[in-house]
């Protein structure tokens, strides 16, 4: 691929299965993937390679200590933390190729202390105020597409 893509960073993710569709999504979208900090399965879990079937060979999965880590490799780029606990909308942000699209653990989310020392790139996904969250790996497929969309879709 010539152009920089996007690149998805799951923070402690904790289910295999959405791991891996994420995975699926990286691989048809020339994605990149960043798993940060502990992990809630092994990277050789079945169910990780079930739902990332044949697609596991063409995505680049990177495991990364930390986020910060994440940001000191990467000062010039962008990084959106995604999250039920702000207001900002994921369609507000401008997304550009080469940005980095940050997801927390399934049970957890992203750290507070991340979500609130960058309130600008906090965003969020909206639903119904007395529901919890969206499925990880649907939320990162309404993002990812929302950013290929902004910048039409030319690295596909």
């Amino acid at each position: 691929m010539n152009k920089e893509n996007f690149r998805i960073v799951l923070y402690e993710p904790n289910i295999p299965q959405n791991t891996g569709n994420i995975i699926r999504l990286c691989s048809c979208t020339g994605c990149s993937l960043y798993l940060v900090g502990k992990l809630g399965f092994h990277l050789t879990d079945k169910y990780l390679k079930r739902a990332g079937m044949d697609y596991l060979e063409g995505v680049e999965v990177i495991k990364i200590a930390s986020i910060k880590e994440l940001e000191e490799k990467f000062p010039e780029n962008s990084f959106y933390y995604f999250t039920t606990k702000v207001s900002r909308k994921y369609t507000e942000a401008n997304f550009k190729q080469g940005d980095f699209l940050v997801f927390g653990s399934e049970t957890k989310g992203l750290p507070e202390e991340l979500i609130f020392s960058n309130p600008e790139k906090s965003l969020t996904i909206p639903m119904l105020q007395e529901k919890r969250s969206l499925n990880l790996a649907n939320s990162v497929a309404i993002a990812l597409y929302e950013a290929l969309r902004q910048s039409d879709f030319l690295m596909l």
